[in-house]
């Protein structure tokens, strides 16, 4: 069993701070074959004193654990959520359970905010590292040997991890369950959590989404059949069509409504297919760049690598149980 320890410290941020125990306690219930499969992970809630009180600005709670920071001590994974004091260094005994733990080789992640507290330890230097694009300048300026990217949901340093705002934790969460149990079980946990496996874009992306009263205004019946039709010759003017505007007018809505424009969507769409297939057939490459609408093995290669950051080979041997090859 994988033990995941969340550092519950004063004035924590009380979403993030329950995330892990979701996300993980999640991929409990559906990482078996049935009700009597032992849980994969155990959850921990550890903390000075066995006592959190969460931050006032979001709803101060008084929580207990049965878990003292000592508990962390035999962790593989160790999660820090952010606290609203978290510009403050931070408890020395905090500091150093976060060292013993990197030294001994568990994946440490942060939360948001957290990222500085990792920080503040030393254990982001020299590495690229994310939070809240709010406090990105923050965390460059007061730790110089830290290289800090505002512009993504997450980063993996291999042992250190660290994301971006809030709902990123569900992300950094689900990428940790990828990476050590296989992308079936992310993909089952992203399901029950009613989000996607994979999120990708970044911070920069500001989606405004019509209300309620503006249905009729909605472009989502085009991305639907989008989606539908992936392996067809789609371009702009044939998405036009079906949303029964102009181009420009296409451009535009797909601004304001969905944060992108309708090719970026399309490829996006394109490359997640291809990630499915990846992950869960034995397909040759030529197959899977047809059904996921690239048309050929060096489209796929080219737009797969330059949006995943790895080749289809690549990810189909660390996603894929099997272990198939090109």
């Amino acid at each position: 069993m994988t033990v995941v320890a969340v550092l519950g410290l004063d004035g924590a941020i009380g979403f993030e701070l329950m995330t892990p125990g979701q996300v993980f306690g999640m991929a409990n219930t559906v990482g078996g074959p049935g009700p009597a499969s032992p849980p994969r992970y155990e959850v921990r809630l550890c903390a000075s004193g066995r006592s959190i009180s969460t931050a006032a600005d979001w709803g101060a709670t008084e929580l207990r654990t049965p878990h003292d920071l000592d508990a962390v001590a035999d962790a593989e994974i160790v999660i820090v959520p952010g606290t609203e004091r978290f510009l403050d260094p931070p408890d020395s005994a905090v500091v150093q359970v976060l060292r013993d733990a990197a030294a001994r080789g568990s994946r440490v992640a942060s939360i948001c905010v957290g990222a500085f507290t990792l920080a503040a330890a030393g254990l982001l230097d020299g590495l690229r590292a994310t939070t809240h694009w709010q406090w990105a300048d923050d965390l460059a300026r007061k730790y110089p040997a830290v290289d800090v990217d505002p512009a993504v949901l997450f980063v993996d340093n291999g042992q250190t991890l660290t994301s971006a705002g809030v709902a990123s934790g569900l992300d950094v969460c689900l990428h940790l369950i990828r990476t050590e149990a296989g992308a079936e079980l992310a993909a089952q946990t992203a399901r029950r959590i009613i989000m996607p496996a994979w999120r990708d874009g970044g911070q920069a992306q500001f989606i405004e989404h019509v209300s309620p009263d503006d249905a009729s205004d909605s472009l989502q019946s085009t991305i639907d059949w989008m989606e539908e039709n992936l392996t067809a010759p789609l371009d702009l003017t044939s998405i036009a069509r079906h949303a029964a505007m102009s181009v420009r007018s296409l451009n535009r809505k797909f601004r304001h409504q969905v944060g992108t424009t309708p090719q970026q969507l399309l490829l996006q769409m394109r490359i997640d297919r291809a990630r499915r297939l990846l992950e869960t057939t034995n397909l040759a490459a030529e197959q899977i760049a047809e059904e996921a609408g690239f048309g050929s093995h060096a489209s796929l290669r080219y737009h797969f690598t330059r949006l995943v950051g790895t080749s289809p080979h690549a990810y189909r041997l660390a996603f894929n149980a099997g272990r198939h090859t090109e």
